[in-house]
């Protein structure tokens, strides 16, 4: 084979290893513009795309366990339905042999002490710890969608890369086996390159399965089928560690959360102190048939039960001792809310840093090795392995841009959590 062929051979696979790190390549007049790492190509951004912001927003919508915690509310109000019941009066009838032979009469508890109100406060404070715990549940979902995208973002960047990758390898394989067959290259290089691309045919289909994969958690979480096409639109630098990280823990969701589980059990503290007072039930009759005294008479009753063992002071101790740990978890949980909020904002600004580094700055300079590789290998200066080392080397390191772009979407994820509230 004429070195001119082999030099365009070459030539061709520079070309392509450059558009892999998304960087102009050197030999071509008219280069394309650089793409950061994690950035969907124009054939992803045409298939069925789907944006952080939407997945988030169907996540709320059509979460499946969101949609069943939310049917705990149509419980908790069914529940104020019942704390408004009265005890049903009772009605009684009597036949005997001896006098009076008939009686009938009816008898209605009286609740006293407040006791209906503070039933209705309970199941109102239980309908809103609900819908607090509600929130709380939503900003975990939201978490593990935001870790889910960015996974599918980082998937689909690495089948990329192994594409190309085994492409190259292809490319590189008939290269070597031309040089081979001519009695330029012995034939070491080719089976260099037949490994090469049985290493790249395994990458590749790994790639593939970890897409997969995370396409269907994503799905599963936004409510769509597992195999429901997902191709992510945002990149690795969406997102921005927020200035003002101390206001948002007072109204932090677990706190709320807290919050309204205190208002709970300070009313069922008022319940069980009410229960204390003990409630009469007022009966009256009227007695038939007592012969010879009367024909007609009447009847009345009061009764009341005597605490002497059953006082509920325990059920008031109980309930008292539930405050006081319930406020002391308050505490606990906004001095740990303060401690994962400093640590995941660290997190995030490292990892950010870090990653605008790769993508700005040293994956840009993979252009640079691999030509100087390219020139090095035409020139024959050094053979294939070392070639192939030093493309494979390239390749990592977008491998660890990618996990680093992961590292910080999952850093903001974290920190978002932490708030308590969105991150834009």
């Amino acid at each position: 084979m004429s070195l001119s062929f082999l030099s365009t051979v070459i030539l061709a696979v520079t070309v392509l290893t450059a558009d892999q790190v998304g960087q102009p390549p050197v030999a071509p007049p008219q280069p394309t513009a650089p793409q950061p790492a994690g950035t969907p190509s124009i054939a992803t951004q045409s298939a069925a795309t789907i944006t952080l912001q939407s997945a988030l927003a169907s996540a709320e919508e059509h979460n499946r366990t969101l949609v069943a915690a939310r049917l705990g509310r149509a419980v908790d109000l069914a529940g104020i339905d019942v704390a408004r019941q009265r005890p049903n009066p009772e009605a009684s009838y009597e036949a005997a042999r001896d006098t009076p032979h008939q009686v009938a009469s009816l008898a209605l508890p009286l609740e006293l002490g407040g006791k209906l109100s503070r039933r209705v406060d309970v199941a109102n404070a239980t309908l809103a710890r609900t819908t607090a715990e509600l929130a709380v549940q939503a900003l975990d979902i939201r978490r593990q969608v935001r870790v889910a995208y960015f996974d599918l973002v980082a998937a689909t960047n690495r089948v990329q890369i192994t594409s190309e990758l085994r492409s190259f390898a292809e490319r590189t394989r008939n290269a070597a086996r031309d040089r081979f067959e001519s009695g330029a290259a012995p034939r070491l290089e080719a089976l260099q390159a037949e490994l090469a691309l049985a290493q790249a045919d395994n990458e590749q289909e790994a790639a593939q399965g970890r897409l997969g994969a995370a396409r269907a958690t994503l799905n599963t979480l936004i409510g769509r089928p597992p195999d429901a096409p997902a191709e992510p639109a945002d990149t690795f630098g969406a997102g921005a560690v927020p200035t003002d990280l101390a206001a948002a823990i007072a109204a932090h969701p677990d706190v709320v959360a807290i919050d309204r589980a205190i208002d709970e059990a300070v009313a069922r503290e008022r319940l069980a102190v009410a229960m204390r007072k003990p409630d009469p039930t007022v009966s009256g009759g009227v007695l038939i048939d007592s012969q010879p005294d009367f024909m007609y008479g009447w009847r009345f009753g009061l009764a009341i039960a005597i605490p002497v063992f059953t006082t509920h002071k325990a059920d008031v101790q109980l309930e008292t001792a539930r405050v006081a740990q319930l406020r002391a978890e308050r505490e606990a949980r906004v001095a740990t809310l303060t401690g994962d909020v400093a640590a995941a904002a660290a997190r995030a600004q490292a990892a950010r840093r870090e990653y605008l580094r790769y993508r700005d700055e040293i994956i840009p300079q993979l252009v640079t090795i691999e030509s100087m590789a390219e020139d090095s290998y035409r020139s024959g200066q050094t053979g294939i392995a070392a070639f192939l080392q030093a493309l494979q080397a390239a390749r990592q390191v977008r491998l660890t841009a990618t996990d680093v772009g992961v590292e910080y979407q999952g850093a903001l994820a974290d920190l978002e959590r932490a708030l308590g509230g969105p991150i834009r």
